[in-house]
């Protein structure tokens, strides 16, 4: 399976609005995760799976 669609922490946390600290500070806190965590330890982000992890949080906290 070709993952072409997956960007690094920082362009997936400019296409949500925040920047990559913020990014990493949620995946740290367990509030959202990368599709895949490469073998130096960077998270590489589906955006469309970000944004669903996200949606989730906020309906959750609602």
């Amino acid at each position: 399976m070709a993952r072409n669609d997956l960007v690094p922490t920082g362009v997936a946390a400019q296409a949500i609005g925040v920047t990559r600290k913020t990014l990493n500070r949620w995946w740290d806190d367990g509030l959202v995760k990368p599709e895949v965590v490469t073998p130096g330890g960077h998270g590489r982000w589906d955006i469309d799976k970000l944004r669903k992890q996200l949606e989730n949080l906020q309906e959750r906290d609602e």
